[in-house]
């Protein structure tokens, strides 16, 4: 019990850091207000919009660092997401997503990648391409497959959170391999193939 309690406490400090650094940003919560100005929007807080679509508007936001879409209804997330070069935060949590398209790997800024509770079953290999990234949240997804190029992130990623995922003590113990320098937030694993 104090193992479960101090990784939780560990999760949650690793969290704060890592968000903290952007908390003096203005933060814009309406793609109608943002868009008077798009050129000087960095943060933009979509939250709770009851969005079925990604927005595209987000797109004529050059500047843009954090983008937080959780809990929406989103579907999929369209291929121009690479266009978002400046992006460090990218918060698409519980939202209806079952892919991540390949384009993810062109946003060589991501720091968190935040893509819990949705249906993603794979990631894409060019998520291996994100070497900045330190925070990968895939908590509740349908994760089965795990590609082998996310060892290229083993230097900077700092925690991958997997929790609530089905998986055999094989499988954990091949992704602990992958990033041997990374907190990984496993549940008990199960006796499935």
């Amino acid at each position: 019990m104090k193992r479960i309690t101090f990784l939780f406490v560990f999760s949650l400090m690793s969290i704060h850091y890592l968000f903290s650094q952007h908390d003096s940003m203005y933060v814009f919560t309406s793609i109608s207000e943002a868009m008077k100005s798009p050129s000087e929007v960095y943060k933009l807080d979509l939250s709770h919009k009851k969005l079925n679509q990604f927005p595209v508007e987000v797109f004529q936001m050059p500047n843009l660092k954090v983008l937080i879409l959780k809990r929406n209804k989103i579907e999929s997330v369209p291929s121009e997401i690479g266009l978002l070069s400046n992006l460090e935060v990218l918060d698409l949590s519980a939202n209806r997503i079952a892919v991540v398209p390949s384009e993810i790997g062109a946003l060589r800024s991501l720091k968190q990648l935040i893509l819990n509770r949705n249906y993603i079953s794979s990631l894409p290999d060019e998520i291996s391409t994100l070497v900045n990234l330190e925070f990968l949240d895939l908590w509740s997804n349908e994760i089965d497959t795990f590609p082998a190029s996310i060892s290229n992130l083993k230097e900077n990623l700092k925690l991958l959170d997997m929790r609530a995922i089905v998986m055999n003590d094989a499988k954990q113990q091949a992704i602990s391999e992958l990033l041997p320098n990374t907190k990984i937030l496993f549940s008990k694993s199960c006796l499935c193939q």
